[in-house]
Order: C-alpha cells, then structure tokens, then sequence
C-alpha cells in the first residue's frame, strides 16, 4: 500500500509540475538547461570513472564478504570503539565522494552491518575526503579546515550511536534475519586475496574518481583570458567560476562557456605549489586505473570460480539499477532548483551567524549536490557575498554526506523513518556547530 501512495504522490507531483510551471519564462528554460547540462556532466564525468567501480564494489562486498566478518567488525554487538573508530574515518583512505560512499554502504548494511557503524561510514565517507580537508584550510582558512575534520570524525560517530540507540530494536531483529539465513560455502581464497582483491577495487575507484585541484586559465577567442575554477565540464561547454574580476562581472561570478569559445589546448594548470602532487596524479590517473583494474581482472579468472562471478555481476547489477535512476534524477533536480535560486539570494540567507543563518546553511547543504572538491570554490563566493564564517561550516558538514540523490538512496536502502532521522541528525548537528563555531571566530 505504501509503494501504492508513494507511485500517486509522484504521479501528482509530475502532473501539477507540467500543468502550473510556465515553461515560456526565460528562468524556466534556462534552469531546464542548466539541469540537462549539470546530468551530462555528471554522466560523462562521473557515472563511469565512480559510480559505475562503486557498484562493483558494492556487489563485491555483498558476495564476498563473510556475515560473521561483518557482523563481528560492525554488527550491532561488536566492538563500539573498533566499529565506530574504522566506520568514522575510512573516508580518509577512500577519498571519494557520497555516489562513491552510497552503494558501498548498501553493500555493508545488506550483508549485516549495524545501523550504528553504516550511518557513520555513510556520514563520514565523502566528509573527510583528505583533499578536500587540505584544499578547505588552503582556500577558506585554517580555521575552517581543522573545524571541518573534528566536525566530521565527531559527528559521524554521535550520528551512528543516535541512530543505534533509536532503532535498537529494528537492528537486532535485522541481526537475527540475516544469522537465520544460510551459511555461504567456505571461502574458496585466503583473507590476504581477498583483501588484495577489494585493494585493487578501491584503488581504482580512488585513482579513476581523482580530482584535479587546479585553477585554470582559459584563452578565449576574442582575445580574453579568463584566471578560473572550472565547476562542470563536458564536450559542449564549461561551467566555471571567476577567481578574478572580469570586466563588470566580479569575482565569483559563474559563466557557462562555450567550447567553440574557447582556444583549443589554451588549457594549463595554475596548482599552488604544495598540491602539484595531486594535480601529478590527475594528469596520470588513467595509468594508475589501468593497473588496478588490470590486477583486478587477473584476480577476478585465477582466484574466482564462474558461479561466483556470476553472482558478483547479479549483485552489482541490483545494486545499479535501484540506485543509478535515483542519482540520475537527483542530480537532474539538483540543477534545476539550483539554477531558479541566485548566489546573491542565497548569501543573503546565511549572513552573520545567528541560528537562523546556520539552520538554512545546513538545510542547503543537504539538499544541493557537490562534487568532489567543488564545494570550496562556490563556499569561496558565498563568504564574499556575505555569508558568516559559521554557516559555512554548517554548509560543510551538511553538504558532502547530505544531497537530493544521496537522500533518494538512502531511502531505498533503510527506508523513510530511519532517512528522515539521519537527515534531521545531519541538519541539526551541523547548524549546532555552526553557531558554535560563529561564536567563537
């Protein structure tokens, strides 16, 4: 019945969408626009080089894991200190963002993992991203850097252990399901292969999920020369923003341009000095992904029996088609309310630090979509719009482990009452640090 109402609640909303929205506006079709383009970008440089790896990651996990590993390591009743302690900071080895972390965490709370451990490692995943913490405290400040790191490690285990403590009951009675089910056959590989095996996987990921730290220069045909942070790419056109003024348009200011605009190969990097490793590795990153993936598929045909790689490939594919359509329309939706709702509106929001300014930072934050990394440069023009130094944590605290798609997700995995919670958690937790921080600094 729930599904029922839940098919006629969307089938009412498409209805009322296509029967009041005035698509002759000019903000109409340009918001329209500018959501096709952010799901090609996010198709072409995203679904293959990190969902897609996750996936299969997700259904490695599902398959090869053992359920008494799991349940031993992050079940309900293993240890709260090695549990919590691994699940809050994992993201500083995945360096990957929340499409990375999500089928990953439907893999581990599918195969038995607590509630508890998953909804830290979901919180804390794409929040501690290294990178993006270096990048924080380089572009936005020192302060907010270290704010960010103890927000995120600290906050993914008090989220986890809310989360526990809320639904004891339900995660118990999951516990008891999944022992009840029948024991897999005994591992036909030592642990050392299986854990070179998932190495491999994840080092993929990291590798073909890379993001390029750099600032760019742009040469246009006409003659200008753009100093820039590019936000979107795709064949058709950059989607960048200003790092310094041009002509009228102040720093900050997003363009969309044109390839044809553009002078080809004009192109360099502008990488400050302590991150030209990073930028190194962006520019090599399809050598390092061939290897592992290389590796992976040597491991895949000598240690791996044809029925188990038939059901890693059942796995992967259930994970996909559950999980792929709702990021897609995530990030779809994501554009088109982004672009209906201007930057200069949105600071003017979250100016100073009051709790007001806080709790819209962080509501914000779960609802739009960021890239890896890409959240810095569009927090960089909010602060000098006016936005206080406190919503800003908020924002990123909120921000990587909270988005429209990610929430569309983690429905389908633990459904609307636990959802609702870990958002509601998420939110609150990073409006307290917020004021908190505001206060301070």
């Amino acid at each position: 019945m729930k599904k029922e109402l839940w098919i006629f609640a969307g089938l009412t909303g498409i209805f009322l969408l296509a029967y009041f929205l005035n698509f002759a506006s000019p903000e109409i079709k340009d918001a329209i626009m500018e959501a096709f383009f952010m799901l090609q970008w996010y198709v072409q440089c995203h679904t293959l080089a990190c969902v897609v790896p996750a996936m299969f990651i997700a259904g490695a996990i599902a398959v090869f894991f053992s359920k008494e590993a799991v349940l031993r390591h992050l079940g309900p009743k293993a240890n709260k200190i090695e549990a919590y302690g691994v699940a809050s900071t994992s993201g500083t080895v995945l360096a990957v963002c929340s499409c990375s972390v999500l089928p990953m965490f439907a893999g581990i709370y599918r195969v038995g993992a607590g509630l508890g451990p998953a909804s830290a490692f979901l919180y804390s995943g794409p929040a501690i991203n290294v990178m993006a913490i270096f990048l924080t405290a380089r572009v936005l400040g020192f302060d907010l850097g270290v704010a960010r790191i103890i927000g995120s490690v600290v906050f993914a285990v008090v989220i986890g252990l809310i989360m526990a403590i809320i639904f004891r009951k339900e995660d118990e009675a999951r516990t008891a399901t999944v022992m009840a089910l029948p024991d897999p056959p005994p591992a036909k590989r030592s642990l050392w292969q299986t854990a070179l095996f998932f190495v491999c996987m994840i080092a993929f990921l990291v590798f073909s999920d890379w993001a390029n730290p750099s600032q760019t220069i742009l040469e246009m045909k006409d003659g200008r020369r753009m100093h820039v942070t590019v936000l979107q790419k795709t064949g058709e056109m950059y989607r960048v923003q200003l790092e310094e003024p041009l002509g009228e348009l102040n720093k900050g200011a997003k363009l969309t341009l044109s390839t044809a605009e553009i002078v080809p190969d004009s192109e360099r990097d502008w990488t400050p000095e302590n991150y030209r490793w990073a930028a190194w590795v962006f520019h090599h990153r399809w050598y390092f992904s061939a290897v592992c993936f290389l590796a992976v598929l040597a491991m895949a045909l000598r240690w791996f029996g044809r029925d188990e790689l038939a059901e890693w490939m059942s796995q992967t594919w259930s994970f996909s088609k559950s999980i792929i359509p709702l990021l897609f329309v995530g990030v779809f939706v994501t554009g088109f309310v982004g672009a209906l709702i201007p930057e200069e509106i949105v600071a003017g929001w979250v100016g100073g630090d009051s709790f007001r300014a806080n709790l819209v930072a962080s509501m914000i934050g779960g609802m739009w979509y960021f890239a890896t990394l890409t959240e810095i440069p569009i927090l960089q023009a909010l602060l000098g719009l006016g936005m206080g130094r406190g919503p800003a944590l908020a924002l990123l605290l909120a921000g990587p482990a909270l988005s429209l798609p990610s929430i569309a997700v983690i429905y389908s995995v633990i459904g609307f009452r636990k959802t609702a919670v870990f958002v509601a958690l998420t939110v609150l937790m990073s409006t307290i640090a917020g004021v908190a921080f505001g206060w301070f600094w």
